[in-house]
């Protein structure tokens, strides 16, 4: 099996000697999921990154094309599924069977499969966004499931107080400094996120990576894929959205003028204050920053989107 060679990297710098294991073993991966779930003409998708994925044929759906997920087990991983198990289908591709253990996950596969960051126009995007975060959002008042699922194993999914406190991390790094990070965007940041999670919010559990490439187009209609599965305030799944797909920063003017414009269309749709909104896409931006300081990839545009939403005037 070739494999892309960045991929390889991906993977092991990731992973480290259980990547090494998922790469050898790969090909012995595929044959055993092919058998398990009557698999044939199992093709990876071009663009590999942190999981091995493949379009397959499965004799067991009637010899329709699914898709094979094959990664090393880890909590995300874990998360995806239960995520996806509670979204069963609403709003999202629909999880047609797994194996916690092994990593593997059979998936629907969504046709035409269009990614939303192929709009040109940005605000339909925005729109179409908003209406599919209101889709896959799950509380335990509005899903007796999820309620369950809270209760006896709520260690499955992600919580988001927990990425947060990963920024503890940063002033551990630079001796209580913020290394290459803007010093005051990041106080705001450990300011504001400290305050909304003090809120007595409803715990949501919510897809944690929505952005434009995460949702696709579908005989259903617009879904995601590649959940996160986090638990916490649903204004941050703003952030993700608000800070992709990544663009040419220096032209601000525009960038600016677009991001005030999804600023306003996400309070229209979901009903929360821009300056919220505004706060979470900033919180976002530096904890990508901090993440790719961490992974040693280039946290330039994290930061620099950072210093730009953060000075965004907001429509009263």
């Amino acid at each position: 099996m070739k494999l892309p060679p960045d991929f390889i990297h991906t993977i092991e710098n990731t992973y480290g000697e259980d990547g090494k294991q998922l790469i050898a073993n790969l090909p012995v991966l595929v044959e055993e999921t092919s058998q398990r779930w009557d698999l044939t003409d199992v093709k990876p998708v071009p663009n590999l990154s942190y999981n091995f994925v493949a379009f397959a044929l499965s004799a067991a759906q009637r010899s329709r094309s699914v898709v094979l997920k094959i990664g090393v087990p880890n909590r995300e991983l874990t998360s995806e599924m239960a995520a996806l198990r509670l979204f069963n289908g609403k709003g999202a591709c629909r999880l047609i069977d797994y194996d916690e253990e092994k990593g593997f996950l059979l998936l629907e596969r969504l046709q035409p499969g269009t990614m939303l960051s192929t709009l040109e126009d940005d605000e339909q995007a925005t729109h179409i966004a908003g209406e599919a975060m209101l889709k896959i959002w799950r509380t335990p008042e509005s899903d007796s499931l999820l309620s369950q699922e809270l209760a006896l194993a709520l260690h499955k999914f992600i919580r988001l107080s927990d990425w947060f406190d990963g920024l503890k991390r940063l002033r551990v790094m630079f001796n209580g400094g913020t290394g290459p990070l803007n010093s005051k965007l990041v106080e705001r940041v450990e300011s504001s996120v400290k305050d909304f999670f003090a809120e007595n919010h409803k715990p949501v559990l919510m897809h944690g990576d929505f952005h434009h490439s995460n949702i696709l187009s579908s005989e259903r209609g617009w879904l995601v894929i590649d959940p996160k599965g986090v638990i916490g305030p649903a204004a941050y799944e703003v952030g993700p959205l608000l800070m992709n797909p990544w663009g040419d920063l220096s032209n601000g003017m525009n960038y600016s003028l677009m991001t005030e414009r999804r600023i306003d269309i996400l309070h229209e749709r979901l009903g929360f204050e821009r300056e919220r909104i505004r706060e979470w896409g900033l919180a976002h931006a530096i904890l990508s920053a901090w993440w790719s300081i961490e992974d040693n990839t280039g946290w330039e545009y994290a930061l620099n989107f950072a210093e730009l939403v953060a000075d965004l005037p907001l429509a009263s």
